[in-house]
């Protein structure tokens, strides 16, 4: 049985509504899960969403900042929220699907960005960071028995030397600074997770989600990084399908920085 799954950092979800819709009315995934939401849970457009289609919402809103929300076309039951770092942001929300004989937690994340400078003594938000993705090696892919599950969100590290347009160039910006990758890579190792969406791909093919706004020409600079990602447990990987990348999404009129990015499956 088939199964798609979205994740996209909408930047604002009553700000970016109308490429929401465009992007629900041509690609219907069964589960759109988005970060950055920036809005209190009574805020959520939720009468638009469900009028796309998806009657099932879960939210972990915050004023003007942050927030988190997995709307489906499938039931969601055991929605859970957890406070990393205990700073009572909205960064992480899960729930649970049965589909296909299978139950299924989606972990919906938005890793802090960290700021500009690499370094925690004189940068309160990398420290931040670094703690956020040390307290997410905890989290297992098997951690629930009979319960697979998926993780998803911008998770605003770029792991791989070709999830970033110049390695060489970005190991001393914030996303792809060595603390960071190896901690991001150790939160797969421990956990169990597979990175999906590098799942029977060449390491040498460059992958991006994310192009900064700063750029006058995105697509001609072409200066992308991976910093969304669709994570699972070892059980689903054979039953992925395929990845998409809807790079063009970043061309559409008021668009986010981050594009959305689906993981299809047959169960």
């Amino acid at each position: 049985m088939a199964l798609s799954v979205t994740t996209w950092n909408i930047n604002s979800v009553r700000l970016r509504m109308p490429i929401v819709e465009q992007f629900v009315q041509q690609h219907q995934p069964d589960i759109l899960c988005l970060q950055e939401i920036k809005c209190l849970n009574d805020q959520f457009p939720a009468k638009a969403i469900k009028a796309l289609g998806y009657e099932h919402i879960i939210l972990h809103g915050q004023k003007g900042y942050h927030g988190v929300a997995i709307v489906s076309k499938i039931p969601l039951i055991e929605d859970h929220r957890q406070d990393y770092c205990g700073m009572g942001d909205s960064r992480h929300i899960s729930g649970v699907v049965l589909h296909a004989n299978r139950r299924i937690r989606i972990h919906n994340f938005y890793v802090p960005a960290g700021g500009d400078e690499p370094d925690r003594t004189i940068n309160p938000k990398f420290g931040h960071k670094l703690d956020f993705i040390e307290e997410m090696k905890a989290l297992k892919a098997d951690g629930e028995d009979n319960t697979s599950s998926i993780l998803v969100g911008d998770l605003n590290i770029a792991p791989f030397e070709n999830d970033v347009w110049s390695h060489k160039q970005m190991l001393k910006i914030v996303s792809h600074t060595p603390v960071e990758t190896d901690g991001l890579l150790e939160v797969m190792r421990q956990g169990g997770w597979v990175d999906l969406m590098r799942q029977g791909v060449d390491p040498a093919e460059k992958i991006y989600t994310w192009w900064s706004y700063r750029a006058k020409d995105w697509a001609a600079a072409n200066r992308g990084r991976r910093l969304d990602h669709i994570w699972s447990s070892a059980d689903l990987g054979p039953a992925l399908k395929g990845i998409d990348i809807l790079s063009e999404a970043r061309g559409w009129e008021k668009p986010s920085d981050h594009v959305p990015v689906t993981a299809h499956f047959d169960l």
